[in-house]
C-alpha cells in the first residue's frame, strides 16, 4: 500500500473511533462493567453488544454456533477474512477483574473502524467480529472452533487483553503495551468424590469421607509442586465441601487448573496430578469421577502481525513492547485460536497500583475508569489498522502465514 493510502485509511480509522467514543462509553463498557455476568451467563452483555451494531447497520446473527450467547456480524463478501474476537464474561464474585468489558470495547471499536476504513477503500476484503463467551474457565473459543466458527480460511484473527503494565515489564512507564503476549497451556476440569454418609460422632466407621478424599488430593499435588518446573502451575479450590459437621461428608467436588508451557508438558504434567487425585480415592475408599472441560492451549505470537501492530502504534504516539522473552503464566482459549490460524493478542496497560494483579477487585475498579476507556480504544486503532493491512497488504498477508506455519516458537 502506498504511504498516503495508508494516511487516507489511518484517518478513517481514528475518526470513526473517536466519533464512537462516547456512545461504547455509555452503552457498552459502563453497562458491562455494570452488569458482570459469568461463563456462559452473558445475556446481557449479548443483547447489549448484538443491539449496538444492528443500531449501526450491521446484520448480527445471534446465538450462533450452538452458543446462546455468541453473536456475529460480517461486512464483505469477497477477498481475505480478519476476524477480531471479543471477549465478555466475567469472574464469580468479583465482576470485570480481567477487564473484559475493555476487551469488548476495544474489539467492537476496531471493528467498526477497520469496517468503515475498509467499505471507503473500496477494496475486496471481509472483517468480522466474533463474540466469544466463556473465556473465564468454559473454554468458548476451543467450542466455537469445534462448531466450525474458524473453518474458514482466515487470515488473522485479532483482539487484545488490558493489564497492569508491572506485569509484561520491569520498566513501567516506557512502554503502554506488549504485542507478542504469550501464555502457557491449561488443563482444565473438576473432580467428584463419592463417599458414604454417617453419624460422625456416633459411628463414624461406618461412613466414606469425601471430604478426605478431597483434602487429601489437595495436599498430595501441594506435595507435589516442589518436583514441578518453575514455569508449571497447578491450582485447584474445594467449590463442595460437605454440609455440617456431625455428619460424614458423602460428596465434595473441586476445581482444577494443571498448566504448562506446552500442551505436551501439560500432558505430562496432568498424568502426575491425577496419580495424586486417585491416590486419594484409593485411600479413602470413595469413588472419583472426572469432568473435563476444554483444554487452553499455549498462546503462541506471530511476529508479521505483532511487528506491524506495533507500527501502528507509534502511528498514534504509543510505544509497544514487541516482545517478551518468557511466557506469561497464565491461559487463555485464545491459545486455541493461536494454533490454526495467524492470531495476535496483544496487551494495553491501564493504570493500577503497584500492588494490583489481574483477577483482584481493585483491578476491576480500575477497568471502570474513563482513562483505561480510551487506552482501550488506542489499542483499537492499532487493531483496526493491523486488520486492515492484512486485508489490503498481500506481503503482510504472506508473512503473516509463513509465521504462523514456521515460528511457532518465536
Amino acid at each position: 500500500m502506498a504511504n498516503i493510502a495508508l494516511e487516507s485509511l489511518r484517518s478513517i480509522v481514528n475518526s470513526t473511533i473517536e466519533k464512537e467514543s462516547s456512545d461504547l462509553w455509555t452503552h457498552i463498557n459502563q453497562q458491562l462493567h455494570q452488569h458482570p455476568e459469568t461463563a456462559y451467563e452473558e445475556v446481557f452483555a449479548h443483547d447489549t453488544i448484538t443491539k449496538f451494531l444492528e443500531d449501526r447497520g450491521f446484520t448480527v446473527k445471534r446465538s450462533t454456533y450452538g452458543l446462546p450467547t455468541s453473536f456475529e456480524a460480517e461486512i464483505g463478501s469477497s477477498g481475505r477474512l480478519v476476524v477480531v474476537c471479543a471477549e465478555y464474561d466475567a469472574l464469580p464474585q468479583i465482576g470485570h477483574a480481567c477487564g473484559h468489558n475493555l476487551i469488548a470495547t476495544s474489539s467492537i471499536a476496531a471493528f467498526l473502524a477497520a469496517a468503515s476504513a475498509l467499505k471507503q477503500s473500496g477494496a475486496a476484503g471481509r472483517i468480522r467480529i466474533l463474540g466469544t463467551p466463556a473465556e473465564e474457565g468454559g473454554g468458548g473459543k476451543a467450542k466455537l472452533i469445534d462448531a466450525g466458527a474458524f473453518k474458514d480460511d482466515v487470515a488473522a484473527a485479532i483482539m487484545a487483553h488490558p493489564m497492569c503494565a508491572h506485569q509484561f515489564s520491569d520498566d513501567v512507564g516506557k512502554y503502554s503495551g506488549l504485542a507478542a503476549l504469550k501464555m502457557i497451556a491449561s488443563h482444565k476440569f473438576r473432580t467428584e468424590f463419592r463417599g458414604k454418609t454417617a453419624h460422625a460422632a456416633g459411628q463414624p466407621w461406618d461412613g466414606v469421607n469425601a471430604l478426605d478424599a478431597a483434602v487429601a488430593a489437595y495436599n498430595n499435588v501441594g506435595l507435589l509442586r516442589q518436583q514441578i518446573k518453575p514455569d508449571e502451575r497447578i491450582h485447584a479450590v474445594i467449590e463442595v465441601g460437605g454440609t455440617v459437621p456431625n455428619v460424614i461428608t458423602d460428596y465434595t467436588r473441586m476445581n482444577w487448573n494443571v498448566r504448562s508451557p506446552t500442551l505436551a508438558g501439560a500432558d505430562k504434567l496432568l498424568a502426575r496430578v491425577k496419580a495424586c487425585i486417585e491416590a486419594a480415592a484409593t485411600a479413602t475408599g470413595c469413588e472419583l469421577n472426572y469432568i473435563v472441560a476444554p483444554t487452553y492451549a499455549n498462546l503462541t505470537a506471530n511476529k508479521a502481525l505483532c511487528e506491524t501492530y506495533v507500527d501502528e502504534m507509534k502511528a498514534v504516539g504509543e510505544n509497544v513492547l514487541l516482545q517478551q522473552q518468557e511466557q506469561v503464566t497464565a491461559s487463555t482459549d485464545m491459545g486455541n485460536v493461536s494454533h490454526i490460524a495467524p492470531s495476535f493478542h496483544g496487551v494495553f496497560a491501564i493504570p493500577t497500583d503497584s500492588d494490583v494483579s489481574l483477577h483482584n477487585p481493585k483491578f476491576a475498579a480500575a477497568a471502570s475508569t474513563k482513562e483505561a476507556h480510551d487506552i482501550a480504544l488506542n489499542c483499537a486503532k492499532g487493531m483496526a489498522m493491523l486488520a486492515v493491512r492484512v486485508l489490503l497488504d498481500e506481503e503482510l498477508t504472506s508473512k503473516a502465514k509463513y509465521d504462523f506455519e514456521h515460528n511457532h516458537d518465536w
